[in-house]
């Protein structure tokens, strides 16, 4: 059995948040990775000689985001030049006077939410019945938080609101890319997921299929879901933490990319919302950093029920789409070349995280401090859930509560 300082279950944002607050305090520190990659749900996969982003992809609130930084010391470039989201390339399928009007429902349903918030916390009752634009305020919903209204928590989502700045900056070399370079040398063990902790004498054992491991401390950094479904057995005393994962379930947001054979039909870095009338549309990025592809992102009940049906029928969603927007032709030369698929991803079944009705105060019972356990990720943030920010400032809360601990 091997013995260990602390051990980090999970190598994603949080996971490498945390060792890198460990990294050079002569500690014995493992990571152990069920997956065969570093990085979570911050993954840039290699396509053709470019770097797409499956997952992560936009440095949120990127005015205050450490990983701006972190990227600056480690000579990664950052494009902060203004996001085309929210625009609609030459009014196609989207008017001006439609775009505004959609907006002002979008702002007054935000407004509704902080003026008078429904008594069940519950985001779709601040609709107006029958508006012509709850449909895309919908749509809106499932790109931010994964999911429809219907399962989210009002408290949930002002709380990131309030905190998120309006500047979205990228990372060309893929944002994956920027966080796995960013695990210290430590000691890994990748294909090692964890299925039992449980206590013994004065230390926790970690019970994996290649072995267990010994530790003072711990910190679990691995997506609610496994945490709700019982994927990582506990000791008795976490049960209301798993509870709180329950209540924190991941949405779904995927991407798909599709090659374009003639790029110069539409400008580089433009964008295009499918139908601003359905709930369930495509939000396209044409030729982002220039290149000829075109990033194709679904979210909520859209994206899982693509999911559902396969990157072949997400892609033919895809062209009809973009083909009534932008003719035959050009959705003829769309040729599928990468797609997500996080519901059934192991270890994730979704994206990112967000409150049930009624259980924003979920995440901080999660992140509660204790002497030996601790719990990291998106989930646990107060305010920048759903972020790889939010991940890596609470894997280094984690880290620091666990120094605490040790001395």
């Amino acid at each position: 059995m091997t013995d260990v300082d602390v051990a980090i279950i999970g190598a994603g944002a949080a996971g490498i948040g945390a060792a890198r607050r460990l990294h050079g305090r002569g500690l014995e520190v493992l990571v152990l990775e069920a997956s065969d990659r570093i990085g979570g749900r911050a993954w840039t996969l290699g396509v053709q000689g470019m770097p797409l982003d499956m997952g992560c992809g936009w440095l949120h609130s990127a005015d205050r985001n450490p990983w701006v930084k972190i990227a600056g010391d480690a000579g990664f470039a950052i494009d902060r030049s203004e996001s085309a989201w929210g625009k609609q390339l030459r009014d196609l399928g989207f008017p001006p006077a439609e775009r505004a009007a959609a907006n002002r429902a979008f702002e007054a349903w935000d407004a509704r939410l902080r003026s008078d918030p429904p008594a069940s916390d519950r985001a779709a009752d601040a609709l107006p019945p029958g508006d012509e634009w709850n449909a895309y305020v919908e749509a809106l919903s499932g790109y931010i938080n994964g999911t429809g209204l219907a399962d989210l928590s009002v408290a949930d989502y002002l709380a990131y609101d309030d905190a998120a700045s309006d500047e979205n900056w990228r990372v060309p070399a893929g944002y994956g890319t920027l966080v796995a370079s960013q695990l210290p040398r430590v000691a890994v063990a990748l294909g090692t997921p964890v299925r039992r902790i449980r206590d013994e004498a004065h230390r926790l054992v970690l019970e994996s299929p290649r072995g267990a491991v010994r530790a003072r401390t711990a910190i679990v950094t691995v997506a609610t879901p496994v945490l709700a479904c019982g994927g990582i057995a506990l000791p008795g005393r976490y049960d209301a933490r798993c509870h709180a994962a329950a209540q924190l379930p991941l949405g779904l947001a995927n991407k798909l990319f599709l090659r374009l054979e003639e790029p110069e039909a539409v400008p580089p870095d433009s964008h295009l919302l499918g139908n601003p009338h359905a709930s369930q549309t495509g939000s396209y990025y044409l030729r982002p950093f220039g290149r000829p592809v075109v990033e194709c992102f679904f979210g909520g009940s859209g994206a899982a029920a693509l999911e559902a049906a396969g990157a072949d029928a997400t892609a033919a969603c895809a062209r009809d789409e973009l083909g009534a927007l932008l003719g035959a032709d050009f959705a003829r030369g769309l040729r599928l070349i990468a797609a997500s698929a996080w519901g059934q991803a192991d270890g994730f079944a979704g994206s990112y995280s967000h409150a049930l009705p009624g259980h924003a105060n979920a995440r901080a019972v999660l992140a509660a401090p204790d002497d030996r356990l601790f719990f990291a990720g998106e989930a646990c943030s107060p305010s920048d859930f759903s972020t790889a920010h939010g991940a890596l400032a609470t894997g280094e809360a984690a880290a620091e509560a666990a120094l605490a601990a040790l001395a």
